[in-house]
């Protein structure tokens, strides 16, 4: 399978291989990221639900008069979240992929992800408390 390394190695093309660099290699990584969220977005229920999050929040955070201290921590709370579900979601779909039996280390590593998301929401809801509470009580 001909392959690049340098733009995510994720197509089979046949022909002799020829590494991207500079600006190509820039635009194809992009073109993968995209897919990644698009695919994501259609097929995962928790990351649309994430996103909805993350952008009405995002919204709430530029419009609430806090310090842009607060609002960093505000909007960059949420996109961990997204890139954690991102990454739980890579997890899953590759435990999948091998294949459907029980396997003790493969459900280990699905809950793990599923771990890292809740934690994730638990910072960001931490965050957002102590941002309200400044705003509001401080």
């Amino acid at each position: 399978m001909a392959t690049d390394e340098n733009d995510g190695g994720a197509h089979n093309t046949g022909k002799p291989h020829q590494p991207l660099t500079g600006v190509a290699r820039v635009v194809a990584a992009a073109g993968h990221s995209i897919r990644g969220i698009l695919s994501t977005a259609r097929t995962e229920a928790a990351f649309r639900q994430e996103l909805a999050l993350f952008i009405s929040g995002a919204v709430v955070a530029v419009v609430l008069d806090v310090s842009a201290g607060w609002r960093a921590a505000m909007i960059g709370s949420l996109a961990l979240v997204l890139i954690v579900e991102l990454l739980n979601t890579a997890i899953e779909w590759v435990v999948d992929d091998i294949g459907p039996h029980y396997r003790d280390l493969a459900k280990r590593a699905k809950d793990a992800g599923s771990a890292a998301v809740l934690v994730s929401l638990a910072l960001a809801g931490y965050i957002w408390i102590e941002a309200l509470l400044a705003r509001f009580l401080g």
